[in-house]
């Protein structure tokens, strides 16, 4: 057979269909500096504007080799859609993301959501973006994300007020939660119909190092659960932080794959969720591709190691952090085509 196009590889994957080798992509921001130099962009701009969102994801994804384009690239949509001023930075050089200099929202009662949402600040010009993308690079897959609600909330309101209610306040927690889950059910939805080939749920800020097993099940899952419900195949769930005691309750909830960060065990959770599920991560993001000590040797050699953790697709614990270098990015990926080659628990190889 011959070599498989990057969209191809990715959407054989997530129906479990023999690849050719591991795909290297993500469900989350992979735009890198090097692709931003190259078409000239300041990084901050790229976070308003479709065309330039869309370019960088592509430019990115064919210089390094990605099997995905993934946009957006910044938290903030949702919550400037609801009336939060945001600050991007646009005058700067810097690596800087949008950010919420303050949340108009003071209390939980004040939560709730516009029915068009999804016409609101800036999620229509990531709408753009994905149609775009999907121009440019019709052959990757396309990938888009959304927060999760309990890491949602704290895009609209401060955590604390979630992180206290839980314990003082458990019915007005649920309810905001449930008004968030309605809400990101839309976004979710108008980023596949825009033309997503998968969606990522990424619910962040519920590792066990935040809240507990118990109060996950009560109060996490029920709505991640709903979410992926609402969502078309293909769709994953990630976490971050602390996952290994919650993996059995995070394979309940409904995504095609599971998604975690280098505070998970791998091989403790493949015993956990069993061959045929899909599970991806989880390579530092910092310490492998960035960080100036690190050898593009030594990240291929962890890339092993990763690929060796029983993974099904090499893909980052987090977002990458744009200021790579370029020879560790390129030793990451070609360490997941010629090592990857192998089959993995739950896809085989052509």
């Amino acid at each position: 057979m011959t070599e498989l196009t990057p969209k191809e590889r990715v959407m054989r994957l997530f129906k479990k269909e023999p690849v050719d080798t591991m795909p290297f992509f993500s469900g989350m921001g992979m735009v890198l500096m090097p692709a931003i130099n190259e078409l000239g962009y300041q990084f901050p701009k790229v976070h308003n504007n479709a065309e330039m969102m869309a370019k960088s994801a592509v430019m990115s994804s064919k210089m390094f080799g990605f099997d995905s384009v993934v946009v957006p690239y910044d938290m903030t949509c949702e919550s400037q859609a609801v009336g939060n001023e945001i600050s991007l930075y646009e005058d700067s050089i810097d690596i800087l993301y949008p950010t919420i200099p303050e949340k108009i929202w003071k209390t939980m009662e004040e939560v709730e959501f516009p029915d068009n949402i999804t016409e609101l600040g800036r999620i229509p010009m990531v709408c753009e973006a994905i149609k775009i993308a999907k121009q440019e690079a019709p052959d990757h897959a396309i990938g888009g994300w959304i927060l999760g609600p309990f890491t949602m909330a704290g895009q609209l309101l401060e955590l604390d007020l979630l992180l206290k209610g839980v314990f003082k306040q458990k019915d007005m927690v649920e309810q905001v939660m449930d008004r968030i889950t309605d809400m990101l059910i839309k976004v979710g939805k108008a980023y596949k119909d825009a033309g997503c080939d998968y969606m990522t749920l990424r619910e962040m800020a519920t590792g066990t190092d935040l809240l507990s097993p118990r109060t996950w099940k009560k109060v996490i899952q029920p709505r991640v659960k709903k979410i992926l419900d609402s969502w078309e195949s293909p769709k994953v769930l990630h976490i971050c932080g602390a996952t290994d005691l919650i993996v059995p309750m995070m394979n309940e909830c409904g995504a095609d794959a599971l998604s975690f960060d280098i505070k998970n065990n791998l091989l403790e959770t493949r015993e956990k969720v069993g061959d045929d599920m899909l599970l991806f991560g989880n390579f530092d993001v910092y310490e492998l591709p960035c960080k100036e000590e690190t050898t593009a040797e030594e990240a291929a050699e962890a890339i092993k190691v990763n690929i060796d953790g029983t993974v099904d697709a090499v893909w980052p614990g987090c977002d990458l952090w744009p200021d790579i270098k370029v020879e560790n990015m390129k030793a990451i990926v070609d360490t997941t085509r010629e090592y990857g080659k192998k089959p993995s628990p739950a896809v085989g190889r052509t």
